[in-house]
């Protein structure tokens, strides 16, 4: 039995790997970047099935000529998937999948991670020691924000916000709002769904983005909902870079229309921009959402489960067209 020939864009744990080496005629030269446009529509002439992930270039211009590809799956690694037009790949006879469920918890755990350490001004005060400049404590030193009790705006309510609404309402007290495309019937803590994410940037203390990377999320976050945030308040994003216009942030914080921001994406990711980087009440990882161990293990197995039950014929666990 000829076993399907599937390329891993990525160097995945090695666990993950062996198993993809078990299951599949699998060519192992994944690249230490995102795939362009040249490698993208050659992969899908050359295999029967790609796992992408994030930033690999799989957008329309690459499904142009169909009768050439040969790929008919793209089993995504991630739940993100707006690098890739999913649409464009239907039409042209291709199965997309993701791997929804293995990120929710580590995703969520960098979004308190973010309202804390901006909040706290623990970069900050790490910077200072460090550099030696720590003359010791005294009483109005590097004062922060309080986080217990305060209102969480949360901007999509799928699993991730859920998520990070169970850690701040029952570890920090904190009451919750949030805004949601569709109505949630259970927000699974105390909470209350707001008919806008203006309103919901206007009453939140801090305010976290969790949608999905999509076109109709492009620039959600923009001049206006900055506009309307508490001059106290702080903003966060876990969601995708481009949800959010940075350029609308840079010239918020500037104006000093928010106090600080805590991020894990960027719109033009890896760039991140100057302005961002210079300014002390940012707190910026490098896409740290799902780095564990175990988590990306999971995310991995799950794309393979993809592969596997595509190439024989069984129902997708997750599929996304």
């Amino acid at each position: 039995m000829t076993l399907p020939r599937v390329y891993i864009s990525r160097e995945l744990p090695a666990t993950v790997m062996h198993a993809a080496a078990e299951r599949f005629d699998l060519v192992e030269d994944p690249q230490s970047r995102p795939l362009n446009r040249t490698e993208a529509r050659r992969f899908l002439e050359e295999f029967d099935g790609v796992v992408p992930t994030l930033g690999d270039h799989f957008q329309g211009d690459v499904f142009s000529d169909p009768e050439r590809i040969r790929c008919k799956i793209l089993a995504n690694f991630g739940a993100g998937y707006n690098h890739i037009d999913a649409a464009a790949a239907r039409a042209a006879g291709i199965v997309v999948t993701n791997t929804p469920g293995a990120v929710t918890e580590a995703t969520a755990d960098i979004g308190m991670a973010l309202i804390l350490m901006t909040a706290r001004r623990t970069v900050e005060g790490d910077k200072l020691l460090r550099s030696g400049a720590w003359s010791g404590w005294h009483p109005v030193q590097m004062l922060g924000r309080g986080v217990f009790g305060k209102t969480l705006g949360i901007i999509g309510m799928g699993r991730i916000g859920r998520a990070i609404a169970r850690r701040c309402h029952a570890g920090f007290g904190m009451d919750v709002i949030f805004f949601n495309r569709s109505v949630v019937e259970d927000a699974g803590v105390p909470a209350r769904q707001l008919r806008s994410a203006a309103e919901v940037m206007q009453q939140a203390d801090f305010v976290v983005v969790a949608v999905p990377g999509s076109p109709e999320t492009h620039h959600l976050i923009n001049a206006e909902l900055f506009s309307a945030m508490q001059r106290d308040a702080v903003f966060v994003n876990i969601s995708r870079g481009d949800v959010v216009d940075e350029a609308a942030l840079v010239a918020a914080l500037e104006d000093r229309k928010l106090a600080g921001a805590g991020l894990d994406v960027y719109e033009f990711e890896p760039e991140v921009s100057q302005e961002l980087i210079t300014m002390p009440n940012v707190v910026l990882l490098p896409h740290l959402g799902t780095s564990v161990l175990e988590v990306r293990e999971d995310m991995g197995m799950m794309a393979l489960d993809n592969l596997t039950a595509f190439f024989e014929g069984k129902p997708l666990p997750n599929p996304v067209n």
